[in-house]
């Protein structure tokens, strides 16, 4: 991509929707960063504890603050429901966004089987809310809504999946994003192509990094056990996915954001994920985990020392607990997004869980998350534009 997004976001008024969850904190602080004016609009923190608390961005209701006190970007949170039309509207009024970036969702595919109906409001009215506030709003020049890699209709074949191919999800979860991407191509073709007004789908696949700590997901749940000192419980050890660290997906929306505000014909549906070889199981995924976290010299964060609770090596067993279905075979083809936009992925699956366990030693010594947070930020760039 040819956007140099710190410097294009520098003043630029953008709404998130669910800024306070794991991807919204690292897109939160990276906009910062860059002198963005946010208004973040979402549901308190989902977890405890919080990436977003950890980072001091819970502020006061309506109240803009500047939590990163040297950057120049600020930060207004509406703590709200997206499935409040009224509320979301009202929301966008006050704003006056350029940009948009809807990521709140239901995201966890075993909550989608407990809780299907709140997973469908969620996701799909969700979705229908925040566009026809982006349709009535003139302020609005470029819309992305983040849906998944799983949208695509499974059949565990070896390839990746490209964004021609058929959307059928599986799973409520899945499906109900899937319905999103239905619903975005509908208002695109019906209200926003008169209007040109750029409205884009993104695709990521698995997404990892430091800062996650929700339920159901691989490198929590080994967070939570290496903390303590206990046997990592992987449930299903030889699904494949495109695991790539939280940086590559949220970085691409906002420079495909960016890319469509000056030219709207970049605007479609693209795949975010990592190359072919990143594409591993979730046995390598905790193998890797493991061998970066038994490590015992050297330094997490710039003052803070290695940390380890017990003498004895972490490790994973495999102990299925016959959950619901999951997909055991997923790729994405991402040769659009790079042909097209010049994308391509920057850290491989080794330096993204280098850099993961760095932030969670660094949290589990108490060290200041801010600081590895921006730091890793910082290297990304670097390795971007190298």
């Amino acid at each position: 991509m040819n956007t140099d997004i710190m410097t294009f976001y520098g003043g630029k008024r953008v709404l998130i929707t669910g800024h306070t969850g794991f991807k919204g904190s690292w897109m939160t602080t990276v906009l910062l960063m860059a002198g963005a004016k946010i208004t973040g609009y979402a549901l308190t923190p989902p977890t405890d504890p919080s990436m977003y608390e950890l980072l001091g961005y819970n502020g006061e209701n309506g109240t803009a603050i500047r939590p990163i006190t040297e950057c120049d970007g600020e930060l207004t949170n509406i703590y709200a429901d997206v499935r409040d039309l009224d509320s979301l509207k009202e929301a966008f009024d006050r704003a006056k966004p350029e940009i948009v970036i809807h990521m709140a969702a239901q995201p966890i595919v075993r909550t989608s089987y407990k809780d299907p109906v709140c997973t469908y409001e969620t996701n799909v009215m969700g979705t229908v809310n925040v566009l026809e506030c982006c349709r009535l709003t003139e302020s609005v020049k470029s819309v992305i809504n983040v849906t998944t890699d799983k949208v695509y209709l499974n059949r565990e074949r070896d390839d990746g999946y490209r964004e021609d191919e058929e959307l059928c999800g599986y799973d409520p979860y899945a499906n109900s994003k899937s319905c999103s991407e239905l619903v975005t191509y509908s208002y695109r073709n019906s209200f926003f192509a008169e209007k040109g007004v750029p409205v884009t789908t993104m695709r990521a696949g698995n997404v990892i990094g430091g800062g996650d700590f929700a339920i159901d997901r691989i490198i929590p749940d080994c967070v939570r056990a290496a903390i303590v000192g206990e046997d990592i419980i992987v449930r299903n050890p030889y699904s494949v996915r495109p695991y790539q660290h939280v940086l590559e997906p949220v970085i691409c929306y906002l420079g495909v954001a960016a890319e469509q505000y000056d030219d709207p014909s970049v605007a479609g549906c693209y795949n975010v994920g990592p190359d072919d070889r990143d594409a591993v199981s979730t046995a390598e995924i905790a193998t890797l985990f493991c061998d970066d976290w038994n490590i015992s010299t050297g330094k997490t964060a710039p003052g803070a020392e290695s940390n380890k609770n017990t003498s004895e090596k972490i490790k994973w067993i495999n102990k299925s607990d016959a959950g619901p279905h999951e997909d055991k075979y997923l790729k994405l083809d991402c040769t659009k997004i790079s042909e097209k936009l010049g994308w391509r992925p920057v850290w491989d699956i080794d330096r993204a869980v280098g850099e993961l366990v760095k932030w969670y030693k660094a949290y589990n010594a108490g060290d200041d998350l801010t600081s590895v947070t921006k730091q890793q930020i910082e290297e990304y760039i670097i390795c971007l534009k190298s």
